[in-house]
């Protein structure tokens, strides 16, 4: 053992130093040298070794030979720990550029609910159902936490055996994991929100889906049984029920020329204030050529050509009236009829003017360009049926047979039939009509 240690330390002495006493005798000490330059000092500092004494000097060898092989065991060992801490940094950086393209590939689009479904990227950690998206990233959470731990404990091993354990290394996948865990609060909280908008977004198309299918219902019913109902063509009344702009009924025919015109109709209406705007006809240039409109706290009125007549008309009482207007271009005379008595009449309504041909002629909203920009406030509210337009001014007694159920004359120019009426809007409808008699006042 001393020839050994000796020729270890002769090994680590160099060339250029030597004894302080060259013939002084062994005192059982040794020494290290090392290499100084020939013009610097000639004294060679010298650094003792522990003395080895004759006893025990084995198991000191032992110790050296303990501690080289517990360093080596140890310098592996934190390779082999920083081999794994890269492994989870590269995972974790992974995931959070999945985290990261997944959030931008979800943009959530509304158009795009009743299409196909959006698939997106959840880092094969989460589910691609919100439902079950929070139990599943706390599972991550979880997972990620454990392999902190397991790092940690790694940590504790190397420090145990004397090994530092990399404190840049430590700070960094701290960073890391808090990076991590505030994208998958900011995930959950755009999960949470999504699943929120897609609640409100079902429920509303739900409930348009109930009333589009009450619809079809109700107007399958109405063509079943339409045939039976409608004792005659022109046997139906026209259903208004709400104050909306989108709510009416189009006459797929237009009036020609005309000097002279009769318009009467079946009217029931119990809205307030003001029944709306029952009949209205518009031309390119003049939106307001021919209307019948009740607005507001204000009676009646005609309009032709925008010049207004106010009519002596009352049929706010919720029940059925028969209304007939006359007027010719002549002075702009006109006469007002309700249930076959004349209530009324004047002149001067736009004289001398002709009613323009190739308009548009609707039912329930007054138009301010043709055929459409509808006002909500505006709009009749009620049930209209047998609307009929002559080119003449009818005689009271022929409007007095109508009103009491005596006879039914069609309109010359626009014939009630329901082939002619179309109907637009959800809630609008077609029905059939009730018997004459049953429509008049003292019924």
């Amino acid at each position: 053992m001393f020839s050994l240690l000796t020729t270890f330390l002769l090994m680590l002495c160099t060339p250029g130093c030597r004894h302080r006493a060259s013939g002084q005798a062994d005192d059982g000490k040794r020494y290290i040298c090392r290499a100084v330059p020939l013009v610097g000092d000639s004294g060679c500092p010298v650094t003792l070794l522990p003395e080895i004494g004759a006893v025990g000097g084995g198991g000191q060898e032992e110790e050296l030979r303990n501690t080289v092989m517990q360093l080596r065991e140890t310098i592996v060992m934190q390779k082999e720990s920083i081999s794994k801490q890269l492994v989870t940094i590269n995972e974790l950086t992974t995931k959070l550029s999945l985290c990261g393209s997944s959030t931008d590939d979800r943009k959530y689009e509304k158009g795009a609910l009743w299409g196909g479904q959006v698939k997106q990227n959840t880092m094969g950690d989460v589910p691609r159902d919100p439902n079950d998206t929070v139990d599943n990233l706390g599972k991550t959470m979880q997972g990620l936490k454990d392999r902190l731990e397991n790092l940690e404990q790694q940590q504790l091993r190397a420090n145990l055996s004397g090994a530092p354990f990399p404190s840049e290394l430590r700070e960094l996948l701290q960073r890391r994991l808090v990076e991590l865990e505030k994208q998958l609060l900011r995930k959950v909280d755009n999960l949470e929100e999504e699943k929120s908008v897609l609640t409100n977004v079902t429920a509303e198309y739900q409930l348009k889906t109930e009333n589009t299918l009450n619809e079809l219902v109700d107007r399958i019913s109405e063509l079943e049984k339409g045939g039976e109902d409608y004792k005659s063509a022109e046997q139906f009344k026209l259903c208004l029920p709400q104050r909306t702009n989108y709510l009416f009924g189009r006459v797929t025919e237009s009036l020609p020329e005309m000097y002279a015109f009769t318009l009467c109709m079946w009217i029931k209406s119990r809205a307030t204030p003001g029944i709306g705007t029952p009949f209205s006809y518009g031309v390119p240039g003049q939106a307001n050529e021919i209307v019948l409109i009740e607005w507001g706290n204000n009676p009646m009125e005609l309009l032709i050509n925008d010049k207004v007549a106010q009519l002596p008309l009352d049929v706010r009482d919720g029940r059925w009236h028969h209304i007939c207007i006359s007027w010719t271009t002549r002075d702009g005379q006109w006469e007002a009829f309700q249930d076959g008595e004349k209530q009324g009449g004047g002149d001067n309504l736009a004289a001398w003017h002709p009613i323009k041909p190739g308009g548009v002629i609707i039912l329930g909203q007054e138009q301010d360009v043709v055929g459409g920009r509808f006002d909500a406030g505006q709009a009749f509210v009620g049930e209209l049926s047998q609307v009929n337009v002559w080119d003449r001014l009818l005689k009271p007694a022929e409007i007095q047979s109508m009103a009491n159920c005596t006879s039914y004359l069609p309109g010359n120019v626009i014939s009630w039939l329901a082939a002619n009426v179309e109907v637009f809007g959800r809630g609008a409808f077609k029905r059939p009509l009730e018997m004459c008699q049953e429509r008049l006042p003292n019924n």
